[in-house]
């Protein structure tokens, strides 16, 4: 058996994780952004791995988020109590509705719009980063750009720490393959109005190469 496999969107969060890192069993991957191509890659290489006779032990996606102003600052650490398919049902006059909601067979849901994270990992985390704040982690296919969304969001998820691009297409993929899933993030920017220049991405790069260590 290998060990944890750490699946990030894109190769400057992957090298940042690596920086951080003294341990040959973690395997750093990135696969791509959003959740179809992070669940897809996800799931090949946990099937690979397995079909090789050395399956990995534990899935984390990891890299850097959006995080909800009040709940976590820019350069802070977060970890995911659950992954959220935020966007993922449909709209109507009275609201969103997510697609657990709307009357199909549980078993074309995949488990629905919530995943959560392994509490063993988790509380293995916690443990080694006391500092990072706990809770939902959001995963959106658009990421939220105006007041308006970031409201509508609040209201839905309002528990909610981060938003982020993978992390349910990386826990359904986990689920499916029973590997148990966690979700890492450090904040570049508050979620709500996009302004690019605002984000602060080296911060956030550098918190996540000081918060790899826990992966030791």
């Amino acid at each position: 058996m290998t060990g944890l496999l750490v699946v990030t969107a894109v190769p400057a969060e992957a090298e940042a994780i690596q920086a951080g890192l003294a341990e040959p069993t973690v395997a750093v991957v990135p696969v791509g952004v959003g959740p179809a191509v992070a669940g897809a890659a996800t799931a090949r290489l946990l099937a690979l791995a397995e079909a090789a006779g050395r399956p990995y032990r534990g899935v984390l996606s990891a890299g850097v988020a959006g995080g909800f102003s009040g709940l976590v600052a820019v350069g802070g650490t977060v970890l995911g109590s659950c992954a959220v398919a935020a966007d993922l049902g449909a709209e109507s006059p009275g609201g969103f509705i997510p697609v657990d909601q709307l009357g199909m067979p549980p078993e074309l849901l995949g488990g629905g719009t919530v995943v959560t994270v392994d509490p063993e990992l988790l509380s293995t985390l916690r443990a080694a980063l006391p500092t990072a704040t706990v809770g939902p982690v959001l995963t959106v296919s658009t990421v939220t750009g105006t007041a308006a969304s970031t409201e509508a969001l609040r209201r839905r998820h309002p528990d909610a720490v981060a938003e982020a691009m993978e992390g349910y297409g990386v826990a359904v993929a986990a689920s499916h393959a029973g590997v148990p899933f966690a979700e890492l993030r450090t904040i570049s920017n508050p979620v709500g109005p996009r302004d690019r220049d605002a984000w602060r991405m080296r911060d956030a790069l550098t918190a996540l190469t000081t918060a790899a260590t826990a992966l030791r």
